[in-house]
């Protein structure tokens, strides 16, 4: 039925877009004066885009339709420019094609209308060369201290105005940099359908479970195998030792959707991270930075393995899919375990890392976003964020800017002034390196990954140049494409993938569909 309904929905768009031609070409040509205008437009403009036609069709067909011909991405905005004062400076004008119009100008004025200290201004948009007559072009615009947005049905020009900058640094900032200009370019019912696209990636259903793979088959050409049960694995701990590595991935929830999206802008096919260690008596336990603990805080946490796998078997309704990666036998022979539970117990009950949890992805100017994000988008969100959630934002990306500056306090706008002042751009900015010394106020920051690989790190295994890595720079993909682990598949235990159709380097414990798939987990050396 979902094929039959898309080859409907593809079809009558088709109809209604050849429709649309015909009767165009008829009214434009039956009139005889030759002028190819109609009401003053040409007449190879539709009078309606087939896409804006979809309300008017049954639910079913319209929603196949957009789930062909949009993707979640639809949701971020393409930024376009930064409007600026030009006064007479047409030829300089910021100019660019949108998703409806397809010229567009804008130009900032500044006034002082509000008879206030630094005045304010009115951004000026010209829309022209609508590609239908009911097409819609949705923007967002942005200063470091404000973010706004408005939408434009009709080409001719429109104002945004803006009655008083919030400060002088605002003031100042606009008149170096002008006023941002974000495009959302699929439209407004382009951008909803991808709202609905990425809405059930956070459900607790089975519906966000589908949801959530269907991205990661969509947007990450991933793989799934159906596995045969018993799908949590029949492991003897004995086999497990200090050092193996735990890479989860959890594809439903609010967890599930979080991680969807996070391994969509690093690349990585996991989500999350723990470790296992063992005590001087042989008990096993899991470290973890990333653990709920009653008042519902993310901290890191040192639990008994029987309660860790107990919670992930029997109460996570993230639905996790869990892969152990044994360490190398070399490695295991390297790894000090006095050490890690040195590292372990120091840590244990601080917070989540959330200072340098954005940071590892980002380390090049271009090359880390997938398309359409950017540091312009990145920093629209951070903007919108800060005035929603101030305080998430100071742990989230605030105070780690204020290290890669060297200054204390600053907030998201006064950062971005300031990085200006010193010559360097945002984006550049969100590239200086993370450092495993930097401490926090809430103490050393540890995402899930940076702790594993901190923990390494202090158990030698990252000898003899272990003081020229940076861990908290490491995404989790870099962590388990690392020669660190068990290469050789006769040397895992007898337990591990066992009634699998697919024999892997490592042993899934749990999950049904094989998520972590074979050409994903590539063993590389460091």
């Amino acid at each position: 039925m979902a094929k039959n309904s898309e080859l409907v929905a593809v079809a009558l768009l088709l109809v209604a877009a050849s429709l649309s031609v015909a009767l165009l070409y008829s009214a434009g040509r039956g009139d005889g004066d030759g002028d190819g205008l109609i009401g003053g437009m040409p007449w190879t403009i539709l009078p309606f885009s087939p896409m804006d036609a979809l309300p008017l069709l049954p639910r079913s067909v319209a929603m196949a339709a957009l789930r062909k011909l949009r993707g979640v991405a639809d949701i971020f905005p393409v930024f376009v420019g930064a409007a600026s004062a030009r006064p007479g400076a047409v030829s300089a004008r910021l100019e660019w094609k949108g998703a409806c119009f397809y010229e567009n100008e804008a130009w900032l004025e500044f006034h002082n209308d509000s008879g206030s200290e630094y005045g304010g201004g009115t951004l000026h948009i010209k829309t022209t060369k609508a590609h239908s007559w009911t097409c819609i072009d949705l923007y967002v615009f942005a200063t470091p201290y404000r973010v706004t947005w408005d939408y434009y049905f009709a080409g001719r020009e429109h104002t945004l105005d803006f009655k008083e900058w919030e400060s002088e640094a605002e003031y100042e900032y606009v008149k170096r940099k002008g006023v941002s200009i974000f495009l959302m370019p699929s439209g407004t019912i382009g951008t909803l359908r991808a709202l609905w696209d990425v809405f059930p990636l956070f459900t607790n259903t089975r519906w966000g479970e589908n949801a959530n793979i269907a991205f990661l088959k969509k947007h990450m050409s991933a793989t799934f195998e159906e596995r045969p049960k018993p799908w949590v694995s029949e492991l003897n701990v004995d086999d497990i030792h200090s050092g193996d590595f735990l890479v989860l991935s959890k594809i439903r929830g609010r967890w599930g959707g979080f991680e969807t999206l996070e391994k969509w802008v690093t690349g990585a096919y996991a989500g999350h991270t723990a470790v296992c260690l063992r005590d001087s008596e042989g008990k096993l336990w899991v470290g973890e930075s990333g653990h709920e603990n009653e008042q519902g805080e993310d901290i890191i946490a040192i639990l008994p393995w029987e309660e860790w796998w107990d919670f992930e078997v029997t109460k996570d309704d993230s639905n996790p899919q869990i892969a152990l990666l044994p360490l190398h036998p070399d490695l295991r022979a390297k790894f000090n375990e006095t050490a890690a539970w040195n590292y372990a117990k120091i840590m244990d009950g601080k917070p989540y890392g959330y200072h340098n949890m954005i940071f590892s992805w980002i380390d090049t100017i271009k090359d880390n976003y997938p398309p359409p994000l950017d540091a312009h988008v990145v920093a629209s969100v951070m903007t919108m964020w800060g005035k929603l959630q101030p305080d998430y934002a100071a742990n989230i990306w605030e105070e780690a800017l204020n290290k890669r500056l060297g200054t204390k306090g600053l907030d998201l706008p006064e950062i971005i002034v300031e990085s200006e002042k010193r010559g360097v751009t945002f984006d550049k900015l969100l590239t200086i390196s993370e450092q495993d010394k930097w401490v926090y106020t809430d103490g050393q920051s540890a995402s899930c990954v940076a702790y594993v690989l901190m923990m390494y790190k202090e158990a030698g295994l990252f000898d003899p140049i272990s003081s020229s890595i940076e861990v908290t720079e490491f995404t989790i993909k870099d962590a388990y494409t690392l020669n660190f682990f068990e290469n050789n598949m006769t040397r895992l235990p007898v337990w591990c993938n066992k009634d699998d159709s697919v024999k892997l380097p490592f042993c899934q414990i749990k999950g049904s569909p094989c998520y972590i798939c074979t050409y994903c987990v590539k063993f590389s050396s460091l």
